[in-house]
């Protein structure tokens, strides 16, 4: 018997025995070797589990098995880009698989579309707000045309857009297989500096000032002013990296969704994504999605000049008072990150 169908049965054993003994807390599990098993694009991997939508064919079958004979090089990019994650993952299996099953709960950013056979993984500063409303227009059977008509806020609010948390077990696991995944990454520090720069710096955050700046002042802050423990709105960029690489913060609880790293916000090692796309060929890579969807002729991914963006030159400045110390242990944090993705170590950092 070939040795990955003998994998298979053993974890499919595996899977029946957590089942049996954790359903009453809704324990989904989902296992590694499902991306594992996937063959080269040539070929379709899914069979008839993906037919036909209303005639037409679906995104998985337009990605994986192109009508064209030759595979474009938008093609081949991207699957050298599931390559990278899939090889980063065996690499560091002890470190990126320490959990062998997901929860519900683990699968709240997966924003999944019905009508187009679509999962979005939403990943907050890489364009999450755009394609959040894209994902509105997709699912709003006429409801939205323009995208960019809906307010940062409404797309925000998170009755809007189904997750992939709120199905069955059954149907999580049928969307996995037969729908198409995607997500999009950043370079991982200029997403930190990004994050700190929207939640530390505007005054209009005081949620986030409240809840994290006051805790981060608390304990990273000498002699700290009471106004400053108070409000929590002066937070330090050297401050927040101290935070983020105290092991008493790991502890206490997850990251905010902000910082949090895209292999804990999205499990690329346990849920194979097909599609990986890049805040550095954002418009591209949407508008390439879309296109697989069937409705790139109609519907473009929003454009427009974005000024107060961070840039690989701003995230530089904001590193240049970290000590080569801090750097070390929080380019650790996000390593998996760097690597999966395929971000180099950036030139500026002084690791030890």
């Amino acid at each position: 018997m070939k040795p990955a169908l003998l994998e298979v049965m053993r974890m499919n054993r595996i899977c029946r025995m957590v089942l049996a003994t954790c359903l009453g807390s809704f324990i989904l599990v989902i296992f590694y070797f499902q991306s594992m098993l996937h063959p080269v694009m040539r070929r379709n991997p899914f069979g008839v589990d993906i037919c036909c939508r209303k005639g037409s064919r679906s995104p998985l079958q337009e990605l994986y098995n192109p009508t064209q004979l030759e595979l474009s090089s938008t093609a081949v990019l991207h699957q050298t880009r599931r390559d990278q994650v899939t090889d980063t993952c065996r690499a560091n299996s002890a470190v990126s698989r320490k959990r062998r099953v997901l929860t519900p709960n683990d699968l709240k950013h997966l924003v999944v579309d019905e009508d187009h056979e679509l999962i979005y993984c939403y990943v907050p500063k890489v364009a999450c707000t755009n394609w959040k409303r894209l994902m509105m227009v997709l699912t709003g059977r006429g409801k939205y045309s323009d995208p960019m008509e809906i307010p940062a806020s409404e797309a925000h609010v998170s009755a809007n857009l189904k997750t992939l948390n709120q199905y069955s077990i059954p149907e999580i696991n049928h969307r996995l297989k037969s729908y198409m995944k995607f997500l999009f990454v950043r370079e991982p520090f200029e997403r930190l500096v990004s994050a700190y720069r929207n939640k530390f710096t505007q005054k209009y955050n005081t949620s986030f000032h409240k809840r994290y700046g006051t805790k981060i002042i608390k304990r990273q802050r000498k002699n700290a002013t009471q106004e400053a423990l108070r409000k929590g709105d002066d937070v330090k960029f050297e401050e927040f990296v101290a935070y983020l690489i105290d092991p008493h913060t790991q502890r206490e609880e997850p990251f905010n969704e902000h910082w949090q790293t895209v292999y804990s916000l999205c499990h690329p090692c346990h849920i194979h994504y097909d599609l990986v796309g890049k805040y550095e060929t954002l418009e591209e890579d949407s508008n390439y999605v879309l296109q697989l969807a069937g409705v790139g002729s109609y519907l473009k991914f929003p454009t427009y000049a974005k000024s107060t963006r961070t840039t690989d030159e701003m995230t530089t400045e904001f590193f240049q008072n970290i000590s080569s110390e801090h750097q070390t242990q929080l380019y650790e944090v996000y390593k998996l990150d760097f690597l999966m993705f395929n971000y180099s170590v950036p030139s500026y950092l002084k690791l030890e």
